[in-house]
């Protein structure tokens, strides 16, 4: 199937995996996907820990995290177990482990689980640049390996679980100088620890493979499920903890997290989850839940199997790039080739009160700053329908809204439509005639106009449709196509329709993204659900326009698309924060300063910023942002460009005015509207 992390990659099913059990629950295999969080409190402060992990438990999260940056703390976890089980609440802990291997041995005999970082667990980074020998480098690994082996023999005595925790910002200086801040690099650190842990008899072992980017964590995710397969072939393999790190707040950090998280879940990969949002950890709960419920939905609601023969949906699966596709449509507003991925607004069928609707229209696109829609689509359902269509296109030509109209039609009624559509949309289904999607083909093409033939079925059935509208394109001497989906299982069925697109010389038709909220769907779930749906494909390759529709009120669905393109990493629309969540190594109230810096530069289109509150992923996730601020001490702020440190310990009351010169003295700063 040419995509070596997922047995299927047009099928969501679950990534065969061990079970490693943590306490009383039971993560992989069969289980259920575990949610989880962490605390924010001082770890030597038992009652608000325990107050904490209580909250958390109540709200549903399976298994609490609670950091241990030194032997106190560590040693401390045994009166925080003590009190969680004075109170009758059985809730798994996990020590969160950093530069401290010590830590780790003494606080294995009070969690049920460890979490250690690959990337500090025996070093201190340095971001030191030099060659490494072969000789010069295993000596290293053995090195290191030698500083975790007694953990590891540890935990095998005491029954514990670990999770083999790679985060992206924390690279050894010594994988990041042969094989760079990358994907491989994360995998190839986590591994070395896995080779300790098998070479002592030690698999109850779980993987992490975070990062700021959710493009990053994808594949670095991907290439380590790859690699585990190529160890062990045909056997289950280690569960995977999937989370996005310092993902942010609000809308933002929920849509980056959805993107990250989900696009896995629908390869199979995850096993417990954690959304890392900069903001109380009761409130990452919901966000999870809701994954974790659309990840089983489709398991549940997905074929057996899949009877068709489909190749490569992408030249790399694991990584890989956007699509390379021609260009279509007019000027300024075409789609594919070396456009952006482009926002179109659905607006449901054509305006009875043209003038109306044009007024509410515009008045609504106001509000959204500098985010431009690039195109509006509207229903005909019957020839009737049609006669509206000129009036709507004029009423916006009066109030300068010069957007191309697309025009979405039943088959048998698209020729009347064309005079006035920039593009159809036709529906292509089963019970559709080929004689009447021959007659669209042929009369859009002497008219000139590009038809986006959208594949209404399931799963099984996108292949054939593909191969139906390729086919009355050809009869129809259309050249000028494009191709969407309307399927219950939209992001195999992207794939599927690239893979039969490529597989019959068509790889260059450009994709349309199309999602609908669904009646009833909460606030919440609708946005979840919308990033999963449009985020994955696009972080796939996959995607040339993208369309929101049933989110209310035109600015809402054009700030939501612009939200899901930003989190993809495909177009910049304001400031993008890296803040990570808060837990009790951070030296000022994560919450309160990321909102107090977002203030003063949340107009900063294009500029990424990270608020970090200690030391631990604050220089390596800043090679990911253009300026940070970094907690170094208590009340006090480092500033970072990039990965340059350029400002030290700087008073936390000046911090933010600091921040601002910095930004003003690189050229990054605009005028605020």
């Amino acid at each position: 199937m040419g995509a070596p992390h997922v047995e299927n990659p047009f099928l969501p099913r679950r990534r065969p995996t061990r079970v490693v059990r943590v306490g009383d629950v039971a993560i992989g295999g069969e289980n259920p996907i575990r949610v989880q969080s962490m605390t924010t409190s001082d770890t030597l402060d038992t009652k608000a820990t325990a107050d904490q992990a209580e909250r958390l438990f109540a709200a549903g999260c399976e298994i609490v995290r609670i950091t241990a940056p030194s032997l106190r703390e560590a040693e401390n976890l045994a009166a925080i177990h003590a009190e969680l089980a004075r109170r009758g609440v059985r809730v798994p802990l996990v020590a969160d482990i950093h530069y401290t291997p010590n830590a780790a041995l003494v606080a294995a005999q009070h969690v049920e689980k460890v979490r250690i970082n690959p990337g500090n667990y025996a070093d201190k980074k340095k971001f030191l640049v030099r060659e490494y020998s072969d000789a010069e480098y295993a000596r290293e690994v053995e090195r290191v390996a030698e500083r975790f082996r007694p953990l590891v023999r540890r935990l095998r005595e005491l029954g514990r679980a670990l999770r083999i925790g790679t985060n992206h910002g924390s690279l050894a200086d010594r994988i990041l100088n042969r094989y760079g801040d990358t994907p491989r690099g994360m995998v190839e650190s986590a591994l070395e620890f896995l080779d300790v842990c098998e070479d002592e008899g030690f698999r109850d072992v779980v993987f992490s493979m975070k990062a700021s980017n959710a493009r990053v964590a994808i594949a670095a995710y991907r290439l380590l499920a790859a690699r585990l397969e190529e160890r062990a072939p045909g056997e289950p393999g280690y569960p995977f903890h999937v989370g996005v790190t310092e993902a942010g707040d609000g809308e933002d950090g929920r849509i980056k997290s959805a993107i990250g998280i989900g696009s896995l879940l629908e390869d199979g990969i995850g096993d417990t989850i954690r959304v890392s949002l900069t903001e109380d950890s009761v409130r990452e709960l919901p966000v999870a839940a809701a994954l974790a419920r659309l990840a089983e939905e489709r398991r549940a609601g997905a074929p057996r199997a899949l009877e068709v023969r489909a190749g490569a949906f992408a030249d790399d699966p694991i990584a890989p790039r956007r699509r390379a596709t021609r260009s279509l449509g007019p000027a300024g507003f075409a789609i594919g080739g070396e456009e952006p991925v482009r926002v179109e607004l659905e607006l449901g069928p054509a305006p009875l009160r043209a003038p109306t609707a044009a007024a509410e229209l515009a008045a609504s696109l106001r509000t959204c700053g500098e985010l431009v829609c690039e195109g509006v689509l509207v229903d005909v359902l019957d020839p009737a329908g049609a006669a509206l269509l000129a009036p709507f296109a004029a009423a916006l030509a009066e109030r300068e809204l010069a957007l191309p109209v697309a025009v979405r039609v039943e088959a048998a009624f698209a020729p009347p439509c064309l005079p006035q559509a920039a593009r159809l949309v036709v529906p292509l289904g089963a019970l559709v005639a080929d004689a009447l999607l021959v007659e669209v083909a042929r009369t859009a093409a002497r008219a000139r106009r590009p038809v986006e033939w959208s594949l209404r079925g399931g799963l099984a059935q996108i292949p054939s449709l593909v191969d139906r509208a390729l086919a009355a394109s050809a009869a129809g001497a259309l050249e000028d196509f494009l191709v969407s989906v309307d399927a219950p299982l939209p992001v195999h069925a992207a794939r599927l329709a690239a893979a039969r697109l490529r597989e019959r010389g068509a790889a260059d038709a450009p994709l349309v993204l199309r999602q609908r909220r669904r009646p009833g769907e909460s606030e919440e779930e609708g946005l979840v659900r919308a990033a999963v749906e449009v985020g994955a494909p696009l972080c796939d390759g996959l995607g040339d326009a993208v369309a929101l529709a049933g989110f209310g009120a035109p600015d809402r669905a054009l700030s939501l698309a612009y939200r899901i393109l930003q989190g993809a990493r495909l177009r910049s629309s304001w400031t993008e924060y890296i803040s990570c969540p808060s837990c009790g190594r951070t030296l000022f109230d994560l919450e309160e300063t990321t909102a107090r810096i977002k203030a003063r530069t949340k107009h900063l289109r294009g500029v990424k910023i990270a608020v970090m509150g200690c030391i631990v992923n604050g220089p390596g996730e800043m090679a990911d942002a253009d300026f940070g601020y970094v907690g170094s001490g208590p009340g006090l702020v480092d500033l970072y460009v990039g990965r340059e440190l350029v400002a030290r310990k700087i008073p936390d009351g000046e911090a933010d005015d600091r921040l601002v010169e910095l930004i003003r003295e690189r050229g990054r700063w605009l005028p605020s509207h």
